[in-house]
């Protein structure tokens, strides 16, 4: 079935491309926007739609027991175009989808330009209310202007926290000699995946003083007015650092299932590096989001032993990110309630992380193609792993305390036969995924 009227998208990122291409395959036609390379932002690097700017991991790609690996399963059997493609431009990282970041970018623009549905429209574009539907799906870094309209249709303050980002590596101002490659606990199935991360080890005196550089570093300032807020999914690590001084040792890094072949002492903390791109010349630090000033963070991680002459293709960076009181303000079809021809889609709905916006992204885009060419269709089952997170932020979450949330199994209602005694992690998440994997068939059946 093909309609004569358009949909609008605004924002090219991973959500927009997915509502659009979701739309365009029903038979809709779409104008997506976006606003680069006419309107610049800060911490993107291209003009590719779909641009990754902070890590290059889709995280976990376990569909039996892990929540982010159920959803990407999800998002692969609706045909979606941000896992497929993550899928054929993936790097070995043991258990986690990473992706070189460019080749992933190009394909996702390849693929929407060569729609015959899609028109792509490189605007800034703020009139929301002049559309018949529209779907805002402009992420964290949302232009001033479009905030400023936002608001003021919301009559609600948007809310806000602040995103860190992981600085990038040369691989070839790596020392070798003392770091090694392996996944933790030798995890993957071939040997190139089981030695997908850089390891660069440290004794406990190294790590005392390099907690201790890190905690006097100058770091980003902000203005008084500003209240900070930070995802904890996204801390910098500054911000764990102040928490307790074996924080990073129990996080980030953390020495456990590694043996480090250049001694036979064991490390006492490991900072860890995984490929950001498929020829293995650049290398991410994991878990390494920061907000301390430039100068500052090539003084501190040279003291990372095998970084000691690292050259940086790019520092870490802070930026504000910006999000509704979705529970309050959409519906479960992703409209706004006071303005039901606009919906919104990604992180701005106050989802965190790639996955998670993307499959915002396929819901905004199917409901909205739905509406437009008159089906009715049913809610998405909210035991699925993208209905337990559409639930979440359409009314399942406080809209007094709303914050980004990444999708997890507590966010799925409990198993009537695994509510008696004592089942093991295991036992149950394998029962969550097989539920919500039958759910989802059945409804994603219903839309073809």
């Amino acid at each position: 079935m093909k309609t004569s009227k358009i949909l609008t998208i605004i924002g090219g990122g991973m959500a927009g491309c997915e509502a659009a291409w979701q739309a365009a395959n029903m038979g809709v036609r779409v104008n997506l926007y976006e606003m680069r390379p006419k309107v610049k932002t800060f911490a993107h690097n291209t003009d590719y739609l779909g641009e990754m700017v902070c890590s290059n991991s889709f995280r976990s790609d376990d569909n039996e027991y892990n929540a982010v690996g159920l959803l990407q399963w999800e998002m692969y059997e609706g045909n979606g175009l941000i896992i497929k493609s993550a899928l054929d431009n993936r790097l070995p990282a043991g258990g986690a989808l990473a992706v070189d970041r460019d080749n992933f970018a190009k394909c996702i623009t390849n693929k929407i330009n060569q729609h015959p549905n899609i028109r792509v429209i490189n605007d800034e574009n703020v009139e929301l209310e002049h559309f018949d539907k529209v779907i805002v799906a402009t992420g964290p870094l949302t232009s001033k202007r479009l905030a400023d309209r936002i608001r003021k249709l919301t009559g609600n303050d948007a809310l806000s926290f602040y995103d860190a980002i992981a600085p990038i590596v040369y691989k070839d101002s790596i020392d070798m000699s003392k770091a090694w490659m392996q996944s933790r606990y030798d995890k993957g199935e071939t040997e190139q995946e089981k030695k997908a991360y850089l390891n660069c080890p440290m004794t406990k005196i190294q790590y005392e003083n390099f907690i201790d550089a890190l905690l006097e570093a100058e770091k980003t300032e902000f203005r008084d007015e500003e209240h900070i807020e930070y995802f904890n999914g996204c801390l910098p690590i500054e911000v764990m650092a102040e928490r307790g001084r074996e924080t990073l040792r129990f996080g980030p890094m953390k020495p456990v299932g590694l043996t480090n072949p250049n001694s036979k002492e064991k490390p006492y903390a490991v900072v860890q590096l995984r490929k950001d791109n498929a020829i293995g010349t650049l290398y991410n630090i994991v878990g390494f989001q920061t907000k301390m000033k430039y100068g500052a963070q090539k003084s501190v991680f040279s003291m990372i032993p095998g970084l000691e002459n690292a050259n940086f293709a790019r520092l870490g960076g802070i930026h504000r990110n910006t999000f509704l009181n979705s529970p309050q303000l959409l519906d479960r079809e992703m409209r706004l309630k006071s303005s039901p021809n606009i919906r919104f889609a990604g992180q701005i709905t106050g989802v965190e992380g790639y996955v998670e916006s993307a499959a915002m992204g396929l819901i905004a885009g199917r409901f909205a193609a739905a509406e437009i060419l008159g089906l009715q269709k049913d809610e998405v089952p909210s035991n699925t792993a993208t209905g337990a997170l559409l639930n979440h932020i359409s009314g399942g979450a406080d809209h007094n305390s709303f914050q980004p949330m990444n999708v997890n199994f507590g966010l799925f209602d409990p198993i009537d036969s695994l509510k008696s005694g004592r089942k093991a992690r295991k036992t149950r998440y394998k029962a969550y995924t097989d539920r919500a994997k039958s759910l989802w068939k059945e409804w994603e059946a219903s839309w073809h």
